[in-house]
């Protein structure tokens, strides 16, 4: 499958800047840039040890490009497992789209989305979870991302799910080998050790594929929806948090028409915000429509923060039918976690403020509050905290696997599903043969996270939600 060309692309962010890294690689990919660099020293790079740096310039004939940097990484000591050149231009875009342009007239074909990783993994430099934590990595945008993404690049969930399937093979090889003498009625391997290795397979399987939720959200942001009535202080919420304005604020009821999202960062976790349109009765269609995407929101969200006017509780019978409106979006979601946030406390009398405490904390739905003033900005540390709450961050404080990637997930669970059925024959004395069939099937499933096992239209996939020049 792999090409033996060589490739080149801009490694670096496309658009001007102080430098950009133009790189190639394959077998002629130093013969190519000796075709167009030339040392200020009157070097020649083809003779230069790998991974040394040079000072030179780009040139064509008589034509000057840029004065360059050029790194040289011969293979198979280099990312790509190839012999590998990168050169550091300036900026320009003018710049980088002449030198690319002249490398490929000198021989090179432009790379595709992820090929020099891919090449790093046909020539055994990763293996195929530690590829796809590359992209993890470029786009890891918070402490927590980056933390998981780094230890599978390291090969730590690689690394375990190796050494399981090596495991595995060794009674699949004693399996097989009784099958050789089956009519000699001999058993090769342990059966009480099998049992023993298929209870910690089964174990660990449930735990890595149990740590997705975790990771999911870690990769993803947690999305928390922030509803209630129209002129509650959403926005203002919204702006607080972010510590921004982002939303429009007014005292005019309703203004919020469409939801508005935005992200913040809190203690390494992701958050995505979204402030939604008042939730009432209105004959306005566009504000209907709006309302109508409020609900939308609560389902695709993880948490729900249900604001509250405080200043409006001491009205007669508001609480109440504020504790019916708050009962039936928890009973319209009842596994999400509902957090009701009370705001203005800043005007909310003292009475008031221990008859809502007395209520929420008696009503059936075990309610959590908290209470904030938005527009000061009182509480928003507190509320910060309560989020970070909603998510078990023990096995990422533990520095223990995290599962982050969907195929990982869907290749754990068929893998524990054939465990699981290998783990029932062995009970009930099943053939070798037919155990035999489960326990190829589970080592398929964990080659398939690992790379042992591929196929071109699984790397194609993969490979090709990587950027250019990775």
């Amino acid at each position: 499958m792999i090409n033996q060309d060589s490739i080149v692309a801009l490694a670096t962010p496309s658009g001007a800047g102080a430098i950009a890294v133009i790189r190639i690689s394959g077998e002629d990919a130093i013969t190519i840039g000796a075709k167009v660099f030339q040392s200020v020293s009157g070097k020649d790079i083809t003779k230069q040890k790998t991974h040394t740096i040079h000072l030179g310039h780009i040139v064509e004939a008589e034509k000057i490009y840029d004065q360059v940097l050029v790194s040289i990484f011969k293979g198979p000591n280099s990312y790509t497992g190839e012999n590998t050149v990168e050169f550091s231009c300036h900026g320009s875009t003018y710049i980088q789209q002449q030198i690319i342009q002249l490398l490929l007239r000198k021989g090179c074909r432009m790379a595709e989305a992820g090929e020099f990783t891919l090449r790093a993994f046909l020539n055994g430099k990763l293996d195929l979870s530690q590829a796809e934590a590359v992209a993890d990595l470029i786009n890891s945008d918070n402490e927590a991302s980056h933390q998981i993404a780094m230890q599978q690049m390291r090969g730590g969930f690689s690394n375990e799910i190796a050494k399981l399937r090596e495991e595995l093979l060794n009674f699949a090889s004693l399996i097989e080998l009784e099958l050789d003498f089956a009519e000699e009625d001999v058993e090769f391997a342990d059966r009480t050790q099998f049992y023993e290795l298929l209870s910690r397979i089964e174990f660990v399987l449930k735990r890595l594929i149990d740590s997705f939720a975790v990771g999911n959200v870690i990769k993803n942001g947690i999305p928390v929806a922030i509803v209630g009535e129209p002129n509650v202080g959403k926005s203002t919420l919204l702006n607080a948090l972010l510590n921004e304005e982002r939303a429009i604020v007014s005292d005019i009821a309703g203004t919020t028409r469409d939801t508005i999202e935005d992200e913040l960062v809190i203690n390494g976790m992701s958050f995505r915000f979204i402030d939604t349109a008042g939730i009432r009765e209105t004959k306005d269609v566009v504000e209907s429509i709006g309302i109508k995407k409020t609900f939308e929101k609560i389902e695709q969200a993880q948490v729900v923060l249900y604001l509250v006017d405080g200043s409006q509780l001491d009205i007669k019978g508001k609480l109440e039918s504020l504790l019916i409106e708050i009962g039936k979006t928890k009973n319209q979601f009842p596994l999400k976690p509902l957090l009701i946030i009370i705001n203005k406390k800043d005007l909310i009398a003292a009475e008031t403020l221990a008859l809502v405490n007395e209520r929420l904390s008696a009503d059936e739905h075990q309610l959590t509050s908290i209470f904030i003033a938005a527009k000061n900005k009182e509480g928003i540390e507190d509320l910060k905290n309560q989020l970070l709450s909603f998510v078990n961050t023990g096995a990422l404080r533990n520095n223990e696997t995290i599962v982050t990637n969907t195929r990982h997930y869907d290749s754990l669970i068929k893998a524990l599903e054939e465990i699981q059925k290998v783990n029932y024959g062995l009970q009930t004395n099943l053939p070798s043969d037919l155990m035999a069939i489960d326990i190829r099937e589970a080592l398929y499933h964990f080659g398939n996270i690992t790379g042992e096992v591929t196929n071109d239209e699984l790397l194609g996939n993969i490979f090709a939600n990587f950027c250019i020049g990775k």
